[in-house]
């Protein structure tokens, strides 16, 4: 979307699983409809619970204001009978600045494609790769005003994790709390290094490899210090999935294809090669099964979640052959 242009006689279709990119896309469009008419009247609405009447509502001309802004989300969502009404509102009305936020995913594909035939501004939003969110951290400082190096930036993503709004939001706190607009390595440990010493990661890592003791030692301690049990096995089957990958990927690659293919950084390779030695896809397919089931369990199929986790890590390493 180019800075100048009025977001007002436009249509902007905001696409994509990454929801804090998909938040800051309409914030901006927002932003950019209240400098330009600041009694703008802004409505927002979930597309499930949106009904005929709203619909011509948000996005027919005010009676307060000379200029409105509508945001529909969840199109993916839209009730069926609206998908006409919705389409039909490609065509840009002068005044008004409309927002259409899909989540991504094959759901209102049709929708979708009507829209993007019909020329609607598109904004798209994909998944960040792991192996890209050093890169993200970097950026995300870089947004803020600050910086930080690479190093001190896979630092925090092994501390934090994969959730784009955490890494975010620890941007944020690190440049408010330092005295400086360069964050430091120092400054990541002092106020995360605790985390990434025993992190979802840092138990996933030890069971793939076959160092069940480890493991075990490494989860008990993640729980008594407050890790999610869900984070514990949306490591695993990271993990896992991207085992399969490796042993599954071309001969021939380059490092830097590999990791690509893979989904992780480049650095990550070595110790996925070591792991990926006492597995072979049956074992990979039967250690995700358990860690399915042990998702399943956290989340309420089971009374101890603790339990459930522990199970699951010895399970998995009985998969592990060698």
């Amino acid at each position: 979307m180019a800075q100048q242009q009025s977001p007002f006689g436009r249509v902007v279709l905001v696409t994509g699983p990454e929801s804090l990119l998909a938040d800051r896309a309409v914030n901006k469009i927002l932003a950019a409809a209240r400098a330009e008419h600041p009694e703008v009247e802004i409505s927002q609405v979930e597309a499930p619970r949106l009904e005929g009447g709203k619909l011509a509502e948000i996005t027919s001309a005010s009676l307060f204001s000379t200029a409105r802004a509508a945001v529909i989300r969840d199109l993916a969502n839209l009730p069926a009978d609206l998908t006409d009404d919705v389409a039909a509102l490609a065509t840009p009305v002068e005044d008004l600045a409309l927002v259409l936020v899909h989540g991504g995913g094959v759901k209102g594909k049709a929708l979708l494609d009507k829209l993007k035939r019909a020329k609607v501004d598109v904004i798209d939003c994909p998944s960040v790769k792991n192996w890209e969110l050093p890169q993200f951290v970097q950026a995300e400082a870089k947004r803020a005003g600050g910086s930080i190096d690479a190093d001190a930036a896979q630092f925090l993503v092994d501390a934090v994790g994969h959730n784009l709004r955490a890494l975010a939001a620890a941007v944020s706190q690190l440049l408010s709390d330092g005295e400086s607009t360069t964050i430091s390595m120092t400054l990541v440990k002092r106020y995360f290094g605790g985390r990434s010493e025993v992190t979802s990661f840092a138990v996933a890592d030890a069971v793939l490899a076959g160092r069940t003791g480890v493991a075990m030692e490494q989860l008990r301690w993640a729980m008594s210090t407050g890790v999610a049990p869900v984070l514990v096995t949306s490591a695993l089957a990271s993990g896992l999935r991207g085992l399969g990958k490796l042993i599954t990927a071309g001969s021939g690659l380059r490092e830097a294809d590999l990791a690509r293919e893979v989904g992780v950084p480049p650095w990550k390779l070595k110790s996925m090669r070591t792991q990926s030695r006492g597995w072979d896809q049956a074992g990979l397919a039967s250690a995700l099964r358990i860690v399915a089931t042990a998702d399943a369990d956290i989340k309420g199929a089971a009374d101890d979640a603790e339990f459930a986790l522990e199970r699951a890590v010895l399970a998995v390493s009985r998969a592990r052959h060698g």
